[in-house]
């Protein structure tokens, strides 16, 4: 029984084009997830899911191996449950039976191996079924629903002060672990009993747009 790391990257992107191999703090941006969770003691190996010739050198330069991903799951509407739940398959195929998915995604590249490490240790100390990392909150939500301006997360007419507000987190899209059977049996990441694993507010950071890509990257290479 093996834990395995997936980490999707389709070859079409149009916000960002060659979002997944554009290079980011010197190294293209699929690479830091790879490194990541080669760098994870827990890991015990680590899979690119593509549809894409180039994404697929790369990443296997880098050490991952590659599951090739069908053009139907790696268009603008497949899901990233569909390009899991494909690697699953594939691996079964190869006589691969995970005890333990760890789903990563490109885009949120501020994270460490120790830190995924931690989210394993987490779902295992809890017994917990899946596990998503998350970042604090300190906001004032706010919804507008048919017209009316409503406030979700607090009452507007008794403004708290932040540090007495529960604790709130945002799911922040880096790190995601879970049992096999959850992505099977209800063909999400998600399920079971669910744990957080908290990281820092800069882990929320994304990466959707140029913009992101600029100012990741200069935080990146100033902590290096």
């Amino acid at each position: 029984m093996v834990t395995v790391a997936i980490i999707p990257a389709r070859g079409g992107s149009k916000g960002v084009p060659r979002k997944n191999i554009r290079p980011l703090a010197g190294k293209p941006l699929i690479a830091h997830s790879i490194l990541d969770a080669q760098e994870a003691q827990w890991v015990d190996q680590v899979y690119v899911s593509t549809d894409n010739e180039e994404i697929a050198e790369i990443s296997a330069t880098y050490g991952a191996q590659i599951i090739p991903r069908p053009p139907e799951l790696a268009n603008d509407t497949a899901s990233s449950e569909s390009a899991l739940i494909h690697s699953l398959q594939y691996l079964e195929t190869q006589g691969i039976l995970p005890e333990l998915m760890v789903f990563l995604q490109c885009t949120s590249p501020i994270r460490t191996g120790l830190e995924i490490d931690g989210a394993i240790a987490k779902l295992k100390q809890e017994q917990a079924d899946s596990l998503l990392s998350v970042s604090p909150s300190h906001r004032f939500l706010w919804q507008e629903v048919d017209g009316v301006v409503q406030s979700i997360n607090y009452d507007y007419r008794y403004r708290p002060r932040r540090q007495d507000m529960n604790p709130q987190y945002v799911e922040n899209g880096s790190i995601y672990v879970f049992k096999p059977w959850i992505l099977k049996e209800t063909g999400n990441r998600l399920g079971g009993k669910i744990s957080l694993f908290v990281m820092s507010e800069m882990a929320a950071l994304e990466i959707d747009s140029l913009e992101d890509f600029e100012m990741i990257d200069f935080l990146m290479n100033r902590s290096q």
